[in-house]
């Protein structure tokens, strides 16, 4: 099976070629990192248990912060490893884990993966959500290293189509089902895990990590100096549009200017999920004829022949999110008015704060009903209804406060999926 999926990824790699070399062109050297690529990490010093724990991206890497502390607090002696498949994921984990062994994914051939098996000799391997990779699977059960997916979640338009096509059905269902454990976030995708074709016995709801990391505080560390350096004002409402996709951020100025009229105080900051966009979004915010007040910089971008142009903030640094939504009056969660699925809701939840979203949810489900059916979110069907939504909450502050603390009840009324994921973890890392 290894031989065959080698071969697999030999083809695509040929067919490939050109995007990573134009891809090495125009991001530089780090976006490709061939000597990790190839699985050549440091090698663990040290005998005993090692949880390696792989996260694809921000939000993933995000989501182990309950996972790494509560492993440390009962596996003290044992070594937790992390590693990611994106830029960002990679430079958000080692800004959190500063003295773990932090990497990128390999490839996944077999020889890649058996080398870097032999490397860090983990006891256990845990992916995050749904990041799967056939080679990685096959060699670690043939090693007897449990294979086990935390914060398990399976989208049906996505996820479901891309594994049950034709030509990769077989392939599929042969790695689901040596998978030793699934926690998955609800009964929806647990379902879905066992139809993919993990054995059901394997499959357990635990509930989403995202509600146990979701800070439950009224201020976050570092937002008074945010603010004060971006020159946000604290006695003026502000609205924050959080982690925007392409579109979004047109309709979203739009609003903006709308809403201008009647809340002539009111500021806008901006932060776009993907960290290619900043200059993109950065140059719309000056074409719309607002002045751009970048994190990164500090310094304007104002456009030509406007006197005195209304401030825009654009957050163009990472792992700062929390920081905006915890100064925010109103928070938008973007790549909802736009089809991409939506983002995470919960950390807006538990920061207290009256969240909007748009008819695209789909990554979040759950989360997103959850909050609605709590009264602590509004779904905004259309971008023309985006501006009457904000306006209403300017309006009255009472509602405000009773969707932030509903929101937040919600939350913490459904903690508790770490401390099911790490039982299992530390079972199945101490079986011989």
């Amino acid at each position: 099976m290894t031989i065959l999926l080698d071969l697999i990824y030999v083809l695509l790699v040929c067919v490939g070629w050109p995007y990573l070399i134009y891809r090495r062109l125009k991001r530089g050297p780090s976006s490709v990192a061939w000597r990790e690529r190839l699985g050549r990490v440091p090698s663990r010093p040290v005998s005993g248990c090692c949880v390696w724990i792989h996260a694809v991206s921000l939000g993933e890497v995000n989501a182990t912060r309950t996972l790494v502390g509560e492993l440390r607090r009962r596996l003290p002696e044992a070594v937790i490893v992390v590693s990611s498949t994106t830029q960002t994921g990679l430079e958000r984990a080692r800004a959190l884990y500063p003295k773990l062994l932090v990497f990128r994914f390999p490839l996944d051939f077999s020889f890649v993966i058996r080398s870097l098996l032999s490397r860090i000799r983990p006891s256990i391997i845990v992916l995050m959500e749904l990041e799967v990779w056939p080679n990685l699977i096959e060699v670690a059960t043939a090693r007897e290293i449990p294979v086990v997916i935390a914060n398990g979640r399976v989208t049906l338009e996505k996820s479901m189509r891309r594994f049950n096509r034709p030509l990769i059905r077989r392939l599929s269902r042969r790695m689901f089902a040596k998978l030793r454990w699934v926690g998955a976030q609800d009964e929806t995708y647990a379902a879905r895990f066992v139809e993919l074709g993990v054995p059901c016995e394997r499959v357990q709801v635990t509930g989403s990590l995202k509600y146990d990391a979701a800070d439950t505080v009224d201020r976050i560390e570092g937002q008074d100096e945010l603010a004060e350096q971006m020159g946000i004002s604290p006695s003026q409402p502000l609205r924050v549009c959080g982690s925007t996709g392409p579109g979004e951020e047109a309709l979203i100025l739009t609003a903006y200017a709308d809403l201008l009229d009647e809340f002539p105080e009111l500021q806008l900051a901006i932060v776009p999920r993907k960290p290619e966009r900043f200059d993109q979004v950065a140059q719309l915010i000056v074409e719309r004829g607002f002045a751009c007040l970048r994190r990164s910089t500090g310094s304007p971008a104002v456009p030509s022949g406007v006197s005195e142009p209304r401030p825009v903030f654009l957050g163009d640094t990472m792992g700062e999110l929390r920081k905006f939504y915890a100064l925010a009056t109103v928070v938008f969660v973007g790549r909802s008015l736009v089809p991409m699925g939506g983002s995470d809701v919960m950390e807006v939840a538990g920061l207290a704060k009256p969240i909007l979203v748009g008819p695209h949810t789909e990554n979040f489900t759950e989360a997103a009903d959850i909050l609605l059916g709590a009264g602590a979110a509004q779904r905004v069907e259309r971008a023309d209804a985006l501006a009457p939504a904000v306006a209403e909450l300017l309006r009255d502050e009472r509602r405000r406060a009773r969707r932030g603390l509903a929101g937040r009840r919600a939350i913490m009324a459904r903690r508790g999926a770490t401390e099911r994921t790490v039982d299992q973890i530390v079972n199945l890392s101490s079986q011989p």
